[in-house]
């Protein structure tokens, strides 16, 4: 499975955080398919024996036909989702997506819409700082 291109700039925005990379990829196996989900990662609470359980799916959006990688990035995520759900339950799913893309193509009505209407959970990261703008839930 080859590596997003911006993979490391993600795993590294994400320590600076806080969370601890626990998978790198996390696999799953879910009614007989296997799927590897970009990074599985966690974050302790203060005064909790459990943390944060989170699974990010990096995507970059470096291709000509944003729409293109749009409509895969969603596919994934929402088949992501669902074997999260029976499989790892306390775990959320990210759709990593970089700054300048999400004040782009995300700021689109249409992409809007759809990340509504799918309830996309989106983690915002900054290229050049490795660092995570937004959370947006």
């Amino acid at each position: 499975m080859a590596r997003d291109l911006f993979h490391d700039i993600v795993r590294s925005a994400l320590e600076k955080d806080g969370w601890t990379i626990t998978d790198d990829p996390l696999s799953i196996r879910c009614g007989g398919v296997d799927v590897q989900i970009d990074l599985g990662a966690e974050r302790l609470i203060a005064a909790e024996k459990a943390g944060e359980k989170i699974a990010v799916e990096i995507k970059s959006f470096a291709s000509a036909s944003k729409i293109s990688e749009f409509h895969t990035a969603l596919g994934q995520f929402i088949n992501y989702r669902f074997a999260l759900r029976t499989e790892d339950p306390e775990r959320i799913l990210y759709l990593a997506v970089p700054s300048l893309i999400y004040n782009d193509f995300f700021s689109l009505p249409f992409t809007q819409s759809v990340v509504q209407e799918t309830k996309l959970l989106l983690l915002i990261y900054n290229i050049e700082t490795e660092e995570i703008v937004q959370w947006l839930n």
